[in-house]
């Protein structure tokens, strides 16, 4: 690779480094094709980049972005995950993809909004439920207080119509 494509290629990686939301790296050390392809295609389907890296490339490109953090980690092989989007959807296929693959699959460490996430962290991230059901969650916690409301409203008639039932059925029985 002459300098004209290695510059080219720094460049590319600081503009992914820079829009990126989170970044994830794994050591893939023995990790077969089908494999390496099924967990592209895995993280294609979440939104998510995945490129190996020569080290010194990635320490280049990471200069002067929140990213830096994680240039300790630029050790071995390295893949990089990109996630644009959901962080979360990123950590879930990796860490699947890691308990799976044990052998070949490391998790090294990641970012998340420029701070540096450990091992146990990235497992902790993708144990949290997806963006959308925590949507709904926060929905479900606003909607509850007015919902509550109507409720207690309509149980204040609701009580005078049995009230005046039970009297109804008291004198009738008289």
């Amino acid at each position: 690779m002459n300098k004209e494509n290695k510059q080219q290629l720094i460049t590319e990686m600081h503009d992914k480094l820079k829009r990126s939301k989170a970044i994830f790296l794994a050591d893939f050390r023995g990790m077969k094709v089908e494999k390496a392809t099924e967990l592209r295609n895995e993280l294609r389907k979440a939104a998510v980049e995945y490129k190996v890296v020569k080290n010194t490339l990635l320490d280049l490109a990471s200069k002067d972005t929140d990213k830096e953090a994680i240039s300790s980690h630029y050790a071995g092989p390295t893949a990089v995950a990109f996630s644009y989007d959901d962080p979360v959807a990123a950590a879930k296929v990796l860490s699947r993809f890691a308990r799976e693959q044990q052998s070949t699959l490391k998790l090294k460490a990641g970012i998340l909004s420029g701070k540096l996430i450990t091992v146990a962290d990235i497992l902790a991230l993708a144990d949290l439920p997806s963006r959308e059901v925590l949507l709904a969650k926060m929905l479900g916690s606003m909607q509850a207080p007015t919902s509550n409301f109507v409720g207690l409203l309509a149980a204040v008639p609701g009580s005078f119509v049995r009230a005046l039932d039970a009297i109804r059925v008291q004198k009738e029985g008289n």
